[in-house]
């Protein structure tokens, strides 16, 4: 089970920033997009047409179709799925799949799918349960090298303070805990819970007084109340499981002795299982216990997947329980992986049949600065106007993905000049260490004969 203590000693507030967690939604009022707002920088045609769609599945008129998204590399596609997802609602899960990892899985690709397809169906289930809540007044993740690749930092634990408007608490958690706090992006000022059972954690968003005291308008949800009374309580709790959890804990018995003999791993789970799941889910479902909630399946590098996976998808579009299929691809006309047949971005005519296709546009210069200015407040780096300038001609000249790879490297050698803002001078140091992929390539146009040949 995973563990929590309550805690004594002191500790120091650690900052994390986790991969688009800023984005927040579509950023659209009505059908209409804002250049700046949810955590988006332009793309405003493709959101306005993510609105659509997001308004055709809330009206149910999305059955048996899934969605295309179309754009070179850095162009915002994953974002763009992720902002579909949270106008969808906070609980609707979202599995991001790149295809692949259908091909290195230790199961076949029908169990990995069946998998992925379960994880994407949520069941919100109604309980009393055992929390610790209140807002976050200190939090520090504890890492160690993984065991595999020292250069690679993995949280094994942490330490969290809890506050309420009648109490405050210090808790030693474990990693379980450790690794949806940062997943989760939780920082100080948030208002969470911690399921003691479940080892589950729930963060509300940001408290109120922490939005009060703030000079700018940073948050764009709305703040939520500090909690009252003790910090363990016991409340009717409401929380989202998948499908696939849901396997698990009623295969636990099975994966752990086989986790004994063979080492942990992924292991196909029996139908017969999944079939009392099913059938305890229609039940708690009939007691009014539990509701379902079909998700997001985001499929990346789609033309990749084979002509089985794309039958396989393209039958599970039809059931009457499917999660929303999102595709993404920067292929144009190519060979269908399985065959010797060329089609529109690799994939099946009868499959792009019956989606919707969104193109989302390379970013121009002011899009590039604008959120290149969003990721040096996200990281908590300074940067002057003239670097700032440099690296979004960098970011134009290059590629947006570039110019953001540099900014924590720049920090790195302004700090340790004992500069408080990265300047122009720090771009310019770290672009000649760090190479775009022009330059790499012509460094190997240039020494071809020297490079080992195969």
């Amino acid at each position: 089970m995973p563990e929590i203590r309550e805690m004594a000693e002191e500790l120091k507030e650690i900052e994390r920033i986790a991969a688009h967690s800023h984005i927040k939604g579509l950023g659209v009022k009505g059908l209409k997009a804002e250049f700046i707002a949810d955590g988006f920088v332009g793309q405003v045609e493709a959101r306005e047409a993510a609105a659509i769609v997001v308004k055709l599945i809330k009206e149910g008129k999305f059955a048996g179709r899934g969605i295309l998204l179309v754009g070179p590399p850095g162009s915002g596609k994953t974002a763009l799925a992720i902002g579909i997802a949270r106008e969808l609602g906070k609980d609707v899960p979202f599995v991001h799949l790149a295809a692949s990892e259908i091909y290195s899985a230790e199961i076949k690709k029908t169990e990995f799918l069946t998998q992925v397809l379960r994880k994407a169906i949520g069941v919100r289930i109604r309980e009393i349960r055992k929390v610790y809540e209140g807002e976050v007044v200190e939090l520090d993740i504890k890492y160690k090298p993984h065991p595999y690749n020292p250069y690679y930092q993995i949280p094994i634990g942490a330490t969290i303070k809890l506050e309420t408007k009648d109490e405050s608490k210090k808790l030693n958690v474990d990693q379980t805990f450790a690794i949806q706090l940062i997943q989760q992006n939780v920082e100080v000022g948030d208002i969470i819970a911690l399921d003691v059972e479940s080892g589950r954690v729930y963060k509300y968003g940001k408290s109120e007084r922490v939005v009060k005291a703030s000079e700018e308008s940073l948050y764009a949800e709305k703040p939520v109340p500090l909690p009252e009374g003790k910090v363990l309580k016991e409340k009717e709790f409401v929380y989202v499981v998948s499908l696939h959890q849901l396997d698990l804990a009623r295969a636990k018995s099975e994966i752990d002795l086989a986790s004994i003999f063979f080492g942990a791993g992924r292991k196909e789970i029996d139908n017969e299982i999944r079939k009392e799941v099913d059938e305890l889910v229609r039940e708690w479902v009939k007691e009014g216990k539990a509701e379902l909630i079909p998700g997001v399946v985001f499929i990346d590098e789609c033309s990749l997947l084979d002509i089985e996976t794309f039958a396989f998808l393209n039958r599970a579009m039809e059931q009457e329980l499917a999660p929303i299929f999102i595709f993404a691809t920067n292929r144009g006309v190519a060979t269908i992986r399985g065959t010797d047949y060329k089609a529109p971005h690799a994939m099946p005519i009868d499959l792009l049949d019956r989606l919707l296709i969104i193109n989302t546009k390379p970013y121009n210069k002011d899009e590039i600065k604008e959120i290149i200015k969003i990721k040096a407040k996200n990281d908590k780096i300074e940067i002057d106007e003239n670097a700032l300038e440099y690296l979004t001609e960098l970011g134009e000249k290059n590629s947006l993905r570039y110019a953001l790879q540099l900014l924590a490297p720049a920090w790195i050698v302004a700090r340790e000049e004992k500069e408080k803002k990265i300047k122009k001078e720090h771009i310019e140091r770290v672009e000649k260490l760090f190479v775009d992929v022009k330059r790499s390539v012509e460094y190997v146009k240039k020494f071809e004969k020297q490079f080992l040949e195969y």
